[in-house]
């Protein structure tokens, strides 16, 4: 029998820092508003349908990278110093989905998004300068 040595291995993320970003769901939730600005823009009524398929599959993108964020960055070490950050998340998370921009073509729903994405990439950039 051959015989195996076990190595516990510790790190701060999955992959070597830097390959997470809140911009990139930031990029996607504006991508989200401007659909909802050219619907209200058109009395097209096939190009106001494109605009609500596109604002979706984008509210869907959203929601993918900050489950990202809150699935693979963030650590127990960080939800312990910023105690709201799970609740932040599930409030953005819920803004991306069909109780936000996904059930609206409001772009105040859209604004609002955008800002508590803006939170967490906040909390974001303070765990980057204590890495």
């Amino acid at each position: 029998m051959i015989g195996f040595r076990f190595v516990e291995a510790s790190a701060h993320c999955d992959l070597p820092c830097g390959v997470y970003d809140p911009a990139q769901a930031r990029i996607e939730a504006e991508s989200v508003k401007g659909c909802m600005q050219k619907f209200h823009g058109s009395d097209d009524a096939e190009f106001k349908q494109r605009a609500v398929q596109i604002k979706e599959e984008r509210a869907d993108l959203v929601k993918h990278h900050l489950w990202v964020l809150w699935t693979d960055y963030f650590k127990p070490p960080h939800f312990e110093k910023y105690p709201q950050l799970h609740e932040l998340f599930n409030e953005t998370t819920k803004l991306a989905g069909a109780s936000g921009v996904k059930g609206s073509t409001d772009v105040a729903v859209a604004e609002q998004l955008l800002a508590k994405i803006d939170e967490i990439a906040e909390i974001f950039w303070e765990t980057k300068k204590a890495a």
